[in-house]
């Protein structure tokens, strides 16, 4: 996996604590890729820099749709990488299945299928991108409020 941010070059001397983890698929997953987020965000990169409660719940929520839908609609494991990188965290979710989402249009009858509507609404950056075995999808979360 890459370390490019697409918005601005990320360079070495941006990059602050990561973290990584192969999640199974099963339904604990979600669960598990959340909490790791959580933990993340109050041990290592507490220590690099202050996160509100607001961008940790912000985290956990886009943490929980990605995994989800990689769970939902990709067969095998799932690979989660969490990085501080400047002013944001980076949320990376790689899976096997090579299609890339698109987030529909909105629909205040539709139930369900707002997920990607709603990272895209939280997040500075966004980019899906087919890779070798699948695609992986990069969100960027300004680790201040106000931002984003």
């Amino acid at each position: 996996m890459d370390i490019a941010v697409r918005e601005g070059k990320t360079t070495a001397s941006e990059q602050g604590p990561e973290t990584s983890v192969a999640l199974d698929g099963d339904g604990t997953c979600i669960a598990r890729a959340r909490h790791l987020a959580a933990d993340f965000l109050t041990r290592r990169a507490g220590h690099a820099v202050t996160v509100s409660a607001r961008v940790g719940e912000v985290v956990q929520l886009v943490v929980s749709e990605l995994v989800t839908n990689a769970y939902k609609y990709a067969p095998g494991p799932v690979m989660m990488v969490l990085r501080i990188t400047g002013d944001a965290v980076e949320v990376q979710v790689w899976d096997s299945h090579p299609g890339l989402p698109e987030a529909r249009t909105a629909d205040a009858n539709r139930v369900g299928q707002h997920g990607l509507e709603i990272v895209k609404a939280l997040a500075t950056g966004f980019e899906a991108r087919q890779v070798t075995a699948g695609k992986c999808i990069t969100v960027r979360i300004a680790l201040t409020d106000g931002q984003g």
